[in-house]
């Protein structure tokens, strides 16, 4: 079971942080299309994980994919880590999001993503919230320590049920891999630019479960430049030395010049399927619960 998904909110990032204009929208949308032509080619289905800014500002923009008959999921409504909010503004933000993405569609919306895969131990509740919403499969676990939180005390990196104050949630986990002893993500975002393919592919073909994560900025052509203090602590929420901004300017940037056509031979290679369509290869039954 090899899941496709992509986390869509560059549009409203920029929108937000001033830098949105005419040409960095096209050039977003030109990326877009490249992905959904490559879908299309391998008769590929995927999860497109979208803001709720996305629905309120940028509809065509979700419409054209759910268009090509790919599965919207939320990702929250304003992209701010759940770590960095608290019950009710967690609970509001979720709220507004799915509200604004099934206006925008015009179906439910089922799967969720939290921005960063910011579920974790200090805030498992959000399964609570996530439930009330009507979200029944989520996609936001980080089975292993992460700069920006990570949840390493879960007990599954495989499709599991987690339930939580009686809600029942389907848990797709980031999948993982040992290297020099250590826990680690190989199959999206940096990691998929940063490792080779080859190793990307050897850890995949000996599961039987992968999660695969993109983002439209993985594939722009051009560097990321270096954000300032003041930048970094607004967005992240957190000191920003000059140790947090450089690994961060590092990740951000790293494999980005081979990122397009190793995403195409990866997709050429591995049968993908969007959350939606893998929960019919799913045995509930036999499925690990997970109690939080």
């Amino acid at each position: 079971m090899n899941i496709l998904t992509f986390d869509i909110e560059e549009w409203a990032l920029a929108r937000n942080g001033g830098y949105g204009t005419s040409e960095k929208y096209a050039e977003y949308d030109a990326f877009l299309d490249k992905i959904l032509d490559l879908l299309d080619a391998n008769s590929t289905k995927a999860t497109f994980f979208c803001t709720g800014q996305m629905a309120e500002f940028f509809p065509s923009v979700v419409r054209r994919i759910q268009s090509r008959g790919h599965e919207i999921g939320c990702h929250s409504y304003s992209h701010t880590w759940i770590n960095k909010m608290d019950f009710k503004a967690a609970e509001k933000d979720t709220k507004m999001a799915v509200d604004a993405l099934e206006q925008c569609i015009g179906d439910k919306v089922l799967c969720y993503r939290a921005p960063a895969f910011s579920i974790g131990e200090s805030n498992k509740w959000m399964f609570e919230i996530l439930g009330s919403c009507g979200i029944t499969c989520d996609a936001s676990i980080f089975p292993a320590s992460r700069d920006l939180g990570g949840f390493p005390g879960f007990q599954s990196q495989k499709p599991c049920i987690v339930v939580r104050d009686g809600i029942q949630i389907i848990e797709f986990p980031i999948c993982m891999t040992t290297l020099f002893g250590k826990m680690v993500a190989f199959s999206g975002g940096g990691y998929f630019r940063f490792f080779p393919l080859s190793f990307i592919l050897s850890r995949i073909h000996k599961g039987d479960y992968s999660m695969s994560y993109f983002h439209i900025n993985d594939f722009l052509p051009e560097s990321n430049r270096m954000i300032s203090k003041k930048e970094y602590e607004e967005y992240f929420k957190e000191p920003g030395s000059l140790k947090n901004r450089l690994l961060r300017y590092f990740k951000s940037n790293v494999g980005k010049a081979k990122a397009w056509r190793k995403l195409e031979e990866f997709v050429n290679e591995i049968p993908f399927h969007s959350v939606n369509n893998a929960m019919d290869f799913l045995d509930t039954n036999n499925s690990p619960v997970i109690n939080l």
